[in-house]
C-alpha cells in the first residue's frame, strides 16, 4: 500500500521521530508560557493595584475608613483595568481574521516573525511602563494578546505530524494556550518576594530568541501539509540530507492535487483515476454555511462567559469577600493554580474526537472518514456548553467558598471551549481555509465579546457591585450554544444521506482496502 511506502519513506529521509516530539513538546512549552498570557489579567491586575496604576481614578468617600482616614471608592479605577483587558481579549479574537489571512498566504514563518514582533514589543511596552504612564498597557496587552494567538496559530498544525492523534494534539495546546495565564500568577508571586515587575517583563523579552530559534530549525517555512506526504520534513537542514517537500511537489505529476490542497471535507466521492477532481470549496462559501453561522454563535456566547468573569475576577472577590485584600489574594492564587490543569482538561475532548479512530476496524478515508470526523463532533459540542451552563451557574452563586468550584468549572469549560473550536473547524472545513475560518471565528466572537464593558458598568453602576442579576442573564444567553451541535447532527445526516444516494459503502468491512488507501 502506498500508506506504508509513505511512512517507510519518512523514518528513511523525512522527518523522523525526535524531530517530530521535539517539535511537538516545544510548541506545547511555547503555548504554555508564552500565548494566552492576558488571561491571567487577574494575578496582574494584583500587582499593579500595588503599584498604584490608574490610582488616580480612585475617590474619596464619605464614611470614616481606621485612623480616622476616608475610604477610596475605586470603581472607576476597576473599569479601567477592565478596559484594558476587554481591549486586549478583543484584539486578540478580532486581529486572528487577518493574521490567518497572513498565515494561509504567506506561510508560517512570516507569521511567526509578525507574532515575535508584536511579544517582544508587549513585554518591552509593559516593562517600561510607570504608574504615571499607566495607558501603556492598553497596547502592551494588545500586542501581548495579538502576538500570542498568532503563536498558537501557527503551532496547531503540528498535530498533522501524527495522523489520529491530531485532534487531541489540537486540543492539547489549546489547553497549554489556557494554561499559559499561570505565567502572570508566577509574575505575581516573585513580585511578593520582591523581583521588580520590570526585571520579570524583560527576561520575558528576552525569550524571544528561543521563538526565532524555533521557527528557523523545528517549523516548517509554509505549512505542515495533511496527510503528510511521503518523505516530509521540515526547518532548516543541511542540503542534501533528505527529500524535502519542495523536492516532492516538483516531482508530482502535474494536475495531481496534493495533500495541502486535497480538501478535508470533499463533497462528494473522489472521482476514480484520469476524472476530473472535483472543484474545491471557496472560502465564501464555508464562511456563509449555517453550520460555520452557528459554530460562531457557539463560541461567542460561551467565550463572552468566560471574558466577563475573568476581566470582573477582581472586583468580583473584593465584593464578596467584603474589601479583605489577604483574601481576594487568596482567591486569586486559587484561581491562577486551576489555570494550570487547562493542559491536562483539553486532551480529553481530544479523546471524544477522535474516540472513532481507536477502533481495531480500519478508520475509512475520504468523504466517510471526514463524516465520521463531522459526527465525533457533535458529542464535544455538547459537553462543551454543558460544562459552560454548569460554569455559569456556580458563577451567579454569591457564596465566595463556592467560587472554587466556579474556577474548576471554568477552566475546564474554556480547556474544551477553546480546543473543541479550533479542531472543529479543521475536521469540518477544507485544510486550505482553516486559518481565515479560524480567524473569522474569532473576530466574529470578539465583536460579541465587547459586550462585556457594558455588562462591567451596569455592574458597578446601577447594581452596586452586585453582578447576581447580570450573571442569571448570561445564563440565559448560554442556553443559545445548544442550537450548534443539533445544527451539526443535521449536517451530518443530510451527508450521510448523500453518500449513500451516490453509492458509496457507509461501512467498511475490516480489512478492505478503500480507493483512498491507495492514493493516499
Amino acid at each position: 500500500m502506498q500508506r506504508g511506502r509513505g511512512a517507510g519513506a519518512m523514518a528513511g529521509g523525512g522527518a523522523g521521530l525526535p524531530k517530530r516530539l521535539g517539535t511537538l513538546l516545544s510548541g506545547l512549552l511555547e503555548c504554555g508560557a508564552f500565548c494566552g498570557l492576558i488571561f491571567g489579567w487577574a494575578s496582574l491586575v494584583f500587582v499593579l493595584k500595588d503599584l498604584q496604576y490608574f490610582k488616580e481614578w480612585c475617590q474619596p468617600t464619605d464614611m470614616p475608613g481606621p485612623n480616622d482616614t476616608k475610604l477610596l471608592d475605586c470603581n472607576h479605577q476597576d473599569e479601567q483595568f477592565s478596559l484594558v483587558f476587554t481591549i486586549g481579549s478583543f484584539m486578540n479574537n478580532f486581529m486572528t481574521f487577518p493574521m490567518g489571512f497572513i498565515f494561509d498566504r504567506f506561510g508560517t514563518t512570516v507569521a511567526r516573525l509578525i507574532a515575535i514582533s508584536l511579544y517582544t514589543s508587549g513585554t518591552l511596552l509593559v516593562a517600561f511602563s510607570t504608574p504615571g504612564l499607566a495607558v501603556l498597557l492598553f497596547p502592551a496587552m494588545s500586542m501581548l494578546s495579538v502576538g500570542g494567538i498568532l503563536l498558537i496559530l501557527t503551532n496547531m498544525q503540528v498535530g498533522n505530524l501524527f495522523g489520529k492523534y491530531r485532534s487531541i494534539i489540537i486540543t492539547l495546546y489549546n489547553g497549554a494556550f489556557d494554561s499559559s495565564s499561570a505565567i502572570f500568577l508566577i509574575i505575581k508571586v516573585l513580585y511578593e518576594h520582591g523581583l521588580p515587575l520590570r526585571t520579570m517583563f524583560l527576561f520575558m523579552a528576552a525569550c524571544s530568541a528561543w521563538h526565532v530559534l524555533r521557527t528557523l530549525f523545528l517549523m516548517p517555512r509554509t505549512r505542515i501539509p495533511y496527510p503528510l506526504p511521503p518523505a516530509y520534513n521540515y526547518g532548516l537542514q543541511c542540503p542534501g540530507r533528505s527529500r524535502s517537500y519542495r523536492t516532492y511537489e516538483e516531482k508530482r505529476a502535474p494536475g495531481e492535487a496534493g495533500p495541502e490542497e486535497t480538501p478535508l471535507e470533499p463533497s462528494a466521492p473522489r472521482a476514480p483515476a484520469g476524472a476530473a477532481a472535483p472543484p474545491a470549496v471557496p472560502f465564501l462559501a464555508c464562511a456563509c454555511s449555517a453550520l460555520f453561522a452557528w459554530h460562531v454563535a457557539w463560541l461567542s456566547v460561551l467565550q463572552l462567559r468566560h471574558y466577563l468573569f475573568i476581566g470582573t475576577l477582581n472586583p468580583l472577590l473584593d465584593y464578596l469577600a467584603r474589601g479583605d485584600a489577604a483574601l481576594v489574594s487568596t482567591y486569586t492564587n486559587a484561581f491562577a493554580f486551576t489555570q494550570l490543569c487547562g493542559v491536562l482538561c483539553a486532551p480529553w475532548n481530544g479523546l471524544i474526537l477522535d474516540r472513532h479512530k481507536r477502533g481495531k476496524a480500519p478508520r475509512p478515508e475520504g468523504a466517510l472518514g471526514a463524516l465520521a470526523d463531522l459526527q465525533a463532533s457533535v458529542l464535544s459540542l455538547v459537553v462543551t456548553v454543558v460544562l459552560g451552563l454548569l460554569f455559569s451557574i456556580a458563577a451567579a452563586v454569591p457564596v465566595l467558598p463556592v467560587q472554587f468550584g466556579t474556577f474548576v468549572l471554568q477552566v475546564l469549560s474554556r480547556s474544551f471551549l477553546y480546543g473543541g473550536n479550533a479542531a472543529f473547524i479543521a475536521i469540518a472545513f477544507p485544510p486550505q481555509h482553516f486559518g481565515k475560518l479560524y480567524g473569522l471565528a474569532m473576530a466574529l466572537s470578539a465583536l460579541v465579546a465587547l459586550l462585556q464593558y457594558p455588562c462591567v458598568a451596569l455592574v458597578q453602576g446601577p447594581l452596586h457591585g452586585d453582578p447576581f442579576y447580570v450573571n442569571l442573564g448570561l445564563i440565559a444567553v448560554v442556553l443559545v450554544a445548544f442550537v450548534s451541535p443539533v445544527v451539526v447532527a443535521q449536517e451530518c445526516w443530510r451527508r450521510a444521506k448523500e453518500l449513500g444516494a451516490a453509492g458509496t459503502p457507509l461501512a467498511v468491512p475490516p480489512g478492505t482496502e478503500t480507493p483512498d488507501d491507495v492514493t493516499h
